[in-house]
């Protein structure tokens, strides 16, 4: 099988662009450049996420009705925390950063920040995210980003990244924080709706992410990153990324009861879309002809983004749900 050459695309976990050069003989232009590479830390393109997820989540946790300070405060709050958990996955990887091409532009790969103010940075962010979220919403959501930022920095990079193909799978779960957040700040608790969605986005990761490693697999071998593309034959990454795939739209389709027919809709047709294009890869892949796995990769952020904006919709609207219709 040969992987089809594109160029990286733009998405929840996509390659975040260098920061665009700036004249470094002016002070203006040196403090740009720094502003920009402090921002680059937090990998913003990454953090697109955080409002797929989270703004969904609120407004299925108080169906029918809109709160905008309380989601703009939450968002925030969770922009602070992914941000932290983001910059010191940058620390922490800074060595390997440097021999992935992909990743050669970050700020610590190209000593543009120094590693103890990035640490700093980091650490900041995350006091501030509990702090801003313990105020403007409640302990539990506060508690929650520090739960996430310390899985993610402590399990996930610094643990799993390195010693097992199954990095993504597990810690993948970082990222389905925002919905457990969203939820909290809502209600003050958690319940079985917010799980589901924690569930999509865990089922999402592997197949998202093993696209893109598909697609950069040299870069992570040489960085001694043992993704699931780098160690396997590609037939067997694509028969995961499948399976994984359906695993994801089944429990898409567990939240119907708790939506109205919008949702419903939306997450049946979306699935069946995305699981379409998932088997074309697997098929194209045990048949030798040349695939583009990049393509999976844009497109899931497409999927991820269609079903929860037709549950952002449907909530809105607060029509009756399914399951009230069949009761």
């Amino acid at each position: 099988m040969r992987t089809g050459h594109q160029p990286s695309g733009h998405g929840f976990g996509s390659p975040s662009p260098a920061p665009r050069a700036t004249d470094t003989g002016t002070v203006l232009g040196r403090v740009t450049g720094k502003v920009l590479a402090y921002i680059a830390l937090t990998k913003p393109r990454v953090i697109e996420l955080l409002l797929v997820a989270t703004i969904p989540a609120m407004l299925l946790a108080d169906r029918g009705n809109v709160d905008i300070l309380l989601i703009l405060s939450t968002l925030f709050g969770g922009w602070m925390g992914a941000a932290s958990a983001n910059s010191l996955n940058c620390v922490v990887d800074a060595d390997i950063d440097k021999v992935m091409k992909r990743t050669a532009r970050r700020p610590l790969a190209r000593d543009a920040v120094p590693t103890s103010h990035a640490f700093v940075f980091g650490m900041t962010l995350g006091v501030a995210s509990f702090l801003w979220l313990w105020w403007r919403a409640n302990l539990l959501a506060g508690f929650l980003v520090v739960l996430t930022i310390a899985f993610y920095v402590l399990v996930y990079t610094m643990v799993l990244k390195r010693r097992t193909w199954q990095n993504v799978v597990w810690g993948g779960a970082a990222g389905c924080m925002p919905v457990m957040v969203g939820w909290s700040a809502v209600t003050g608790s958690l319940s079985w709706q917010p799980i589901v969605l924690f569930l999509v986005i865990f089922f999402w990761t592997p197949p998202h992410t093993w696209a893109l490693a598909m697609r950069y697999k040299e870069d992570y071998k040489a960085a001694g990153v043992p993704m699931l593309p780098v160690i396997a034959t590609e037939e067997h990454v694509t028969k995961q990324i499948l399976l994984y795939s359906w695993a994801m739209v089944i429990t898409s389709l567990a939240l119907v009861p708790a939506a109205g027919v919008v949702y419903a809709a939306v997450t049946l047709g979306a699935g069946a879309w995305f699981l379409l294009m998932a088997h074309q890869l697997y098929r194209s892949v045990r048949g030798g002809a040349a695939v583009k796995p990049l393509r999976l990769f844009l497109q899931s952020n497409n999927y991820l983004a269609i079903v929860f904006v037709g549950l952002a919709v449907d909530s809105v609207l607060g029509l009756q749900t399914i399951g009230s219709l069949l009761s």
